[in-house]
This record gives C-alpha cells, sequence and structure tokens, in this order.
C-alpha cells in the first residue's frame, strides 16, 4: 500500500483537529515535548558543572543556543530513531549533532525515564495551570449569567418531576459550586502530589550519579537539588522555591504511575460536572425553557430545517464521557507495572495523558461558550411553572383557609378532590391546570378567593426560598474574587469551538 501523501490521506486526532484549544495542543506537541528534553539534559549539565564535573561553559552556552528544535531537528531525530528504536537516544544523537562540542555529556548519567518522566510532569503541570483557569473562567461565566436570573422563578425538579420551584440563578450558581468542588479536587489531589521525578537513575537508586560522584551522597543531593533549580528557575524565584514543585523521593524507574490514576480521576471529577450541567441545558432545551447559543446559519439537522439542537451540549457529553472512562485505564497501568518498572506504560500513557487533558480542554471552552450566551426563553420558564405551581401551593392554600375559619380535614379532603382532577384533565386530557378555578368555584374556599392570585399565595416568589441570597452569597464569595483574581485574563484565553 502507498504511503500517505497528504494530510488528508491519513487519520489526525479529532481532539486536536476539532476539539482541544492551540494552548493545549501546544503543551502536548512533539516540539514542545523534544524543546523540554533539551532544557532537561542542560539543566542536568549545569548541575553536574556545579558539582565539580568537567564540564565547560564553551559546552553549557552551545546547549543553550540550541534549546529550541527545529523541523530539522525532527528529521534528524526521527531517522535516527528508524535506526535506534529508541526515541530518548534519537533525541540525544540530534541534540549531539548540533552542539559537537558538549555532545560527549548530554545525557551523562542519565536514564531515559530521568529525561521521559520529568518532561511529562512539567507538561501535566502546564496542562493543569491551563485547566485550571478555564474552570475559573466557566465558573465565573455561570455565575455572570446567574447575576441576571437570580429572581427568577423557575420550576424545581427531583426524580426529574416536578418539585418546589427554585430561581434560575440558584440553578446556575449551584452548577458553578460543583465546579469549584471539582477544581478544588484536582489541584489538592493532582498537582498537589505530583512532584518531578527528580534524577534517579536506572531504577531509582541514583547509583550512576553516585558513580559520578565518587560516592559522595552529600553531592549527589546537591547535584539533585541544582538540577531542579535549573530546571524551574523561570517558574521559581530561588533555590528553596522548588520545594513548592517538590522531587519523588522513593521510586523505580519511573515516578509512581499511581500519580497519572490520581491525575485522571481528578480530571475525571471536572468531567463528570460538566456532563450533568450539559445533560440539564439539554432537557430543559426540550421543555424549551433554555437554549444553548446558535449561530445566525447554524444547521440543526440535514433533514428537519426546524431543528435547533443543543450540539455543543451534546458535544460536552460526548468529550467528558471519553475523560471519564480513561481513568480505569490509568489504574490499570499503575497495577501492571511490574517490580521497578515495565515499558507497557509507554504506549498507553502516550495517548491516556495528553488525550484526556485535550478532551477537558474543549469540553471546557464548550462550556464557557454555552454557559456566556445562555438563552433564557423566560416566557416558557413562566408558563411550565405556572402550570405546576397551584398543585404546590395546596398547603399554603390550606393553612390560609384554615386561618379563615376553615376545618383542616374537611378542606385537605377537598383539595386532594380537585388536585385529582385537575391532574386527570391535565394528563388525560391535554388541557390547563384548572386547580385554582375549581377551588374559586368551592364555597367552602370563598373566604380565600381573593388571595388565590399571582400576587398574593401564588406569587412564584413565594416559594423560592432563600435562592435569590443563595445566589448572591456566591457571587460575592466566589465569582467576584475572580473577576478580580483574573481580570482581563479569564476572556483572552483562546477557544476549541471549531466544529462538532
Amino acid at each position: 500500500m502507498s504511503q500517505p501523501t497528504s494530510p488528508h490521506d491519513t487519520y489526525t486526532s479529532p481532539l486536536a483537529a476539532r476539539n482541544a484549544s492551540p494552548e493545549m495542543c501546544k503543551i502536548w506537541s512533539p516540539r514542545h515535548k523534544f524543546t523540554t528534553w533539551r532544557k532537561i539534559w542542560l539543566a542536568v549539565a549545569q548541575a553536574q558543572q556545579a558539582c565539580g564535573l568537567d564540564i565547560t561553559d564553551q559546552q553549557i552556552n552551545e546547549m543553550k543556543a540550541n534549546l529550541e528544535v527545529t523541523d530539522e531537528d525532527m528529521t534528524a531525530a526521527a531517522k535516527y530513531e528508524r535506526e535506534l528504536r529508541h526515541d530518548v537516544m534519537a533525541h540525544v544523537h540530534a541534540f549531539g549533532d548540533k552542539c559537537p562540542s558538549a555532545k560527549g555529556i548530554i545525557h551523562l548519567g542519565c536514564t531515559s525515564q530521568d529525561v521521559v518522566c520529568n518532561g511529562d510532569l512539567l507538561a501535566i503541570h502546564e496542562s493543569l495551570r491551563l485547566i485550571d483557569m478555564k474552570i475559573d473562567r466557566c465558573i465565573y461565566a455561570l455565575g455572570d449569567t446567574a447575576s441576571k436570573y437570580r429572581s427568577l422563578p423557575t420550576l424545581g425538579f427531583t426524580h426529574y418531576q416536578p418539585a418546589q420551584p427554585v430561581t434560575l440563578g440558584k440553578r446556575l450558581v449551584m452548577y458553578a459550586y460543583d465546579l469549584k468542588l471539582a477544581e478544588d479536587g484536582v489541584f489538592k489531589n493532582a498537582f498537589g502530589r505530583n512532584p518531578l521525578r527528580g534524577m534517579k537513575g536506572a531504577t531509582g537508586t541514583q547509583a550512576s550519579f553516585l558513580s559520578l560522584f565518587d560516592n559522595n551522597t552529600k553531592k549527589v543531593d546537591k547535584f539533585e537539588r541544582k538540577f531542579m533549580a535549573n530546571l524551574l528557575a523561570d517558574k521559581f524565584p530561588n533555590e528553596k522555591s522548588i520545594l513548592l514543585m517538590g522531587v519523588h523521593s522513593t521510586v523505580g524507574q519511573t515516578y509512581p504511575r499511581i500519580c497519572d490514576a490520581n491525575i485522571l480521576a481528578s480530571l475525571a471529577s471536572v468531567a463528570s460536572v460538566l456532563h450533568k450541567i450539559a445533560t440539564d441545558i439539554r432537557l430543559l432545551s426540550n421543555r424549551k425553557e433554555i437554549d444553548e447559543p446558535f449561530g445566525k446559519n447554524q444547521i440543526g439537522s440535514s433533514a428537519m430545517p426546524y431543528k435547533r439542537n443543543p450540539m455543543k451540549c451534546e458535544r460536552i457529553c460526548g468529550l467528558t464521557r471519553f475523560v471519564m472512562n480513561l481513568v480505569g485505564n490509568a489504574y490499570d497501568t499503575a497495577a501492571t507495572q511490574w517490580l521497578e518498572r515495565t515499558l507497557d506504560d509507554s504506549s498507553n500513557r502516550r495517548l491516556s495523558l495528553p488525550e484526556a487533558f485535550l478532551a477537558l480542554d474543549g469540553a471546557l471552552d464548550l462550556m464557557h461558550t454555552v454557559a456566556s450566551g445562555l438563552v433564557v426563553n423566560e416566557a416558557m420558564v413562566r408558563k411550565n411553572l405556572m402550570l405546576e405551581l397551584p398543585f404546590m401551593a395546596t398547603e399554603n392554600i390550606l393553612m390560609e383557609a384554615v386561618k379563615a375559619g376553615g376545618d383542616r380535614q374537611d378542606l385537605h379532603e377537598k383539595i386532594r378532590v380537585h388536585s385529582q382532577e385537575a391532574g386527570h384533565r391535565v394528563k388525560q386530557e391535554g388541557l390547563d391546570n384548572d386547580l385554582i378555578d375549581r377551588l374559586k368555584a368551592d364555597p367552602d374556599f370563598a373566604p380565600i378567593h381573593h388571595m388565590l392570585t399571582e400576587d398574593q399565595i401564588l406569587n412564584p416568589m413565594n416559594f423560592v426560598g432563600r435562592s435569590v441570597e443563595q445566589t448572591e452569597r456566591f457571587l460575592k464569595e466566589v465569582v467576584e474574587p475572580l473577576k478580580e483574581r483574573y481580570k482581563d485574563e479569564l476572556n483572552s484565553l483562546g477557544s476549541a469551538d471549531r466544529g462538532v
């Protein structure tokens, strides 16, 4: 079979082509990864020089001048890999070709995972920071929309059956609060528990570095600290600050793969919240209460021109379901690492780690678009609420009728009968709810007939409890600080809304 001659003749991941943002795609790009590897090799050489090894300034400067991986370097490395069947050594040779005086000291004392693991963890940390900002952007967008509808009563649901009303603003900040809890989990369980691997050698014993430094354990410790300081110099102001990142103290050839499982589990928790929000919007779209933003020329269906499908929310559900299902994969990988390490993790992690981040990144961008442009059909919100509100008002009606001198038990039975008949009319005959008309026609309720209006007993705001107060408290405690913290930065993030 002939080789593909065009990008259109080979498979391209839809995560990169249609879903994830350019920022996230760049973090997991080959060039970014291999440039990070060169930065690791430079940090190793600088640390070894600082600890007394015979490494010259010329060698260091040569490496510094060639950190960015060019297209030519990628081609050279690919050629080496075809011969050597080893990606790290292929890039050692390609880097060495660009740094002839430093060629002999690149990767000195290192095993491949000293490079790969630290590089992967740096990419994970970059990705987590981007995910964090995008979660905050969604929280802010949900809060901003909630502030507009803090006092709009809407029918609440339990068991997807009509229940006590809430306000739309309260529902939206409920979503935002769920996202905040999931975000807290990401940075408690993922970011905070994933230090770098450091420099540990072939089986984690640091034997090679111990040999380089003549069995001087203090120098090995100093070397690892210097390596971290050099690598993270652009992220932390001084050597002591590397403790913020930290290094694993006890590893085999790789950092513990349970860390990957923790990371994916944390991402999946965010995904589950996004899935829930998107599903709710889809359900409410069916009730004609809420629509996601819809383009002027957007087509909902190739066959049914009237359709206005919630396609963005459907995409969110599809992407987040994918993220949630990757968690079991990571647990399988952690469970099957034999002794100090086996290589079956490598091909798997090349898929599961970047794709989890790319898929969640795309879902967060879509949720921001939906939350920012949510279309609220207030007339339908009110119509659907008022269709059910008479049933919910029966307890209040009963209390007022008793206060007006009626017998509680007799009135309870009358309301029960009238409610059943009104319910039958709605469900079996497809007619409007006439419960209030029935009560107005019943002489036993005559003392409160004047109260059976939408500005008294049937005022929806009488039934929403502290919804408005709860909404305003969340806006003050969570959303406003985000606005102050990021200012215009949240809106400057790229979007991944490039298709369906």
